[in-house]
């Protein structure tokens, strides 16, 4: 994925929020073949083992946190146990998140709760832990994966975009406000990807995985689906040192798509 560049995450530590399974996956993956000891989180302990042998074949060394990010007690947790095992949080990628498709009249309180439990208070949450972490260290870089939806979102997505929404305003918060910390925070707009969720969504529609990437084509102006090796490298400039200056900044990786 990155055959020419070497060590770009020398010796970092990066903590992955739902780092089994999609891009977060292969940024964990990219992450440890760049010199980097990587935590990843998430509920599918199976996938996770997958994950840290990927890890372990790049020579460094992995961390699986079972946990439930809707337990705020959980997100401290990811971090006390990246703090016990390799004393330090250079980096945090903020990947987890859930995308119900209903749109505001649709929109049932409990739904509405889980999506802003995860994709909000958890990334707050795991927010403040990073930034207490890299303030030991002399700082770091946090990753806020986000999404088209942030600005207006599709009809059927008002609570997801609302919540993507709520998400690039505490990437701008913690951009300005740490910024002294040398910690900085920016956000990545992710595109259209063909993760195993997005798939799995598809394919209880009755779309094959090419049927999916066909019809998707035929919005973006690219002409293709956003497929995962187009965004580990833009994510892993991010955690590195090569944007010690980029902050705030929102990278658009979606092939021209805007909803």
């Amino acid at each position: 994925m990155l055959e020419n560049v070497k060590d770009l995450l020398k010796d970092k530590v990066i903590v992955i929020s739902g780092g089994t399974k999609g891009v977060a996956k292969g940024v964990a993956i990219e992450a440890a073949r760049q010199g980097a000891d990587v935590v990843i989180s998430g509920r599918d302990t199976e996938a996770a083992e997958k994950v840290l042998k990927e890890i372990e074949n790049a020579g460094r060394r992995g961390h699986f946190v079972k946990l439930n990010l809707r337990n705020p007690e959980d997100c401290a947790r990811l971090f006390d146990e990246t703090m016990e095992k390799f004393g330090r949080v250079d980096g945090f990628l903020n990947y987890a998140g859930t995308t119900p498709a209903n749109s505001l009249e649709d929109e049932n309180p409990d739904q509405f709760n889980a999506v802003f439990d995860i994709n909000v208070r958890a990334a707050f949450f795991c927010a403040q832990h990073a930034i207490r972490c890299m303030k030991k260290s002399g700082g770091g870089s946090i990753v806020m994966i986000g999404s088209p939806h942030a600005w207006c979102g599709q009809k059927d997505r008002a609570a997801y975009s609302v919540s993507k929404g709520a998400v690039l305003t505490l990437t701008e918060h913690i951009a300005h406000h740490y910024a002294e910390d040398q910690i900085r925070a920016n956000f990545v707009t992710m595109g259209w990807t063909p993760t195993e969720g997005e798939l799995a969504l598809r394919a209880s529609q009755g779309m094959t995985p090419e049927e999916t990437r066909a019809w998707a084509a035929s919005f973006i102006p690219y002409g293709r689906m956003t497929e995962v090796e187009d965004q580990v490298p833009g994510i892993l400039y991010l955690l590195s040192d090569y944007s010690q200056m980029t902050t705030g900044a929102n990278l658009r990786m979606t092939g021209g798509l805007y909803f």
